[in-house]
């Protein structure tokens, strides 16, 4: 949601909703709804579990909404409560996943000019395999186009932490992926 009119419009629909207005609510949700089931879908790859920790999400928005200072900062606090949930059903699975050290190191390799469907579908796969936070800053800046500021507001850490993660994130999605493909 890069667009600004689309922030002063969801700005002023928090607003609606913190003075009691449901249909603004309505808006709310139809117009986040899309995306943050695919973040939440990303962080945890079960359409069952997703379904579920969606509308638990939403029920938190819905009950402190009212608790938000500032209607322009509602995209990361949503995905904060979002994160929230998600990682909380991440900590109860206690799902192990793979470390980087048990990669085999990049050999260098030419890069290829164009992105392919193929490749789009191997960087999905690959984000199935990193860490949650890693996994997380990288649905927030490239499928949700957040900013660093915003990355770290919901992630709870200060930009240099977003940006390092960002960084290493990258760096192990790239091993996956060239893993992956000297299987083959």
């Amino acid at each position: 949601m890069a667009n600004p009119a689309d922030r002063v419009y969801t700005s002023l629909l928090v607003i609606r909703c913190q003075a009691g207005d449901g249909l603004a609510f309505e808006d709310l949700v139809a117009g986040h709804h899309r995306s943050l089931r695919g973040f939440l879908h990303k962080m945890l790859g079960d359409q069952h579990n997703t379904d579920d920790v969606l509308q638990e999400v939403w029920m938190d928005v819905f009950r402190d909404l009212k608790s938000l200072k500032d209607p322009a900062a509602f995209l990361p606090w949503l995905y904060r409560v979002a994160r929230n949930r998600a990682f909380g059903l991440l900590r109860r699975r206690r799902t192990p996943m793979g470390s980087i050290d048990e990669v085999d190191p990049i050999v260098t390799a030419e890069e290829e000019p164009d992105f392919t469907a193929a490749d789009a579908q191997a960087v999905h796969a690959a984000l199935g395999q990193l860490g949650p936070e890693h996994r997380e800053v990288l649905l927030l800046r490239f499928i949700e186009d957040m900013s660093y500021e915003e990355i770290a507001a919901v992630a709870g850490c200060n930009i240099g932490t977003v940006r390092s993660r960002i960084h290493n994130a990258k760096r192990q999605l790239r091993i996956i992926i060239q893993h992956k493909a000297g299987q083959s």
